[in-house]
């Protein structure tokens, strides 16, 4: 499905953080995937309507980085993507912690 970021797509770095466009979202991209390990993802659902498609997808990151710590990063995703006219599918909200439960501040009393 999705190769790659749409030139708008907006990615979310961690849980209830999202990196915004431009910079960020290149920032983030980069980060992971300076890392240099493999992802393991799992498919769980595409829903799919003309160009458009969520995908739900388990994933995994895990190994040693660059720096020599040992790094480990899961999810489950849930993004948007859309078919360009190449036929090539890209991120519109590439959502990498999709199903977690955001955790919201408490309210004054």
């Amino acid at each position: 499905m999705p190769r790659r970021p749409a030139p708008s797509g907006t990615p979310f770095p961690g849980r209830g953080r999202q990196a915004g466009h431009g910079p960020g979202r290149i920032a983030a991209t980069e980060h992971l995937l300076g890392l240099g390990l493999p992802i393991q993802a799992r498919p769980r659902h595409a829903y799919v309507a003309d160009d458009i498609a969520l995908t739900i997808v388990d994933w995994t990151i895990h190994g040693t980085a660059p720096d020599g710590t040992e790094a480990h990063f899961e999810g489950t995703a849930a993004d948007v993507a859309r078919r360009g006219p190449d036929g090539l599918w890209r991120y519109l909200i590439d959502n990498p912690f999709g199903t977690a439960q955001r955790a919201f501040p408490e309210a004054a009393s």
